[in-house]
């Protein structure tokens, strides 16, 4: 199949998010199994933005098979309550749009006011400040007992 000149095929060896998948392109890996990848965003709306993938390269979302998009809309979830406790936000945002990178994810993003939701407000993070935050994340998955492990 064609995607302008170039094959799927081809345009799945090039996708970023594919790259991190398979370890060529590093991450701050939050939460990781043998369908999902969640890691933080190197370009954050906030702190803890959060980007959560699908390991199985879909280019639309509305294209993963139905028990697929629910299984992961709950992981979306388990990840959501994770960041709201470790955070301490009021709530986690939840934006899909899927232009920028065309594999199918979920930017989970923790907010405290109703209109934070602006993709002009990304900025860069150091890694520094991106690793402890995934540090501290990743140090209370078990203790806040949710079972996305």
């Amino acid at each position: 199949m064609l995607i302008g000149n170039i094959t799927k095929s081809d345009f799945m060896k090039e996708c970023v998010f594919c790259k991190i998948i398979k370890g060529e392109i590093p991450c701050e890996k939050i939460f990781e199994n043998e369908k999902y990848l969640a890691f933080l965003d190197i370009n954050p709306m906030y702190k803890g933005h959060t980007l959560l993938i699908p390991k199985k390269h879909t280019d639309y979302i509305f294209d993963i098979k139905d028990n697929e998009l629910t299984d992961y809309f709950l992981m979306a979830k388990k990840i959501s309550f994770l960041l709201k406790k470790v955070l301490k936000t009021e709530k986690v945002g939840l934006v899909v749009e899927g232009f920028f990178v065309r594999h199918a994810h979920i930017h989970l993003i923790p907010i405290n006011i109703g209109d934070s939701l602006d993709p002009h407000l990304q900025k860069p993070i150091k890694k520094e400040e991106l690793e402890e935050i995934g540090k501290q994340i990743r140090k209370n998955i078990k203790k806040i007992r949710i079972s996305i492990i």
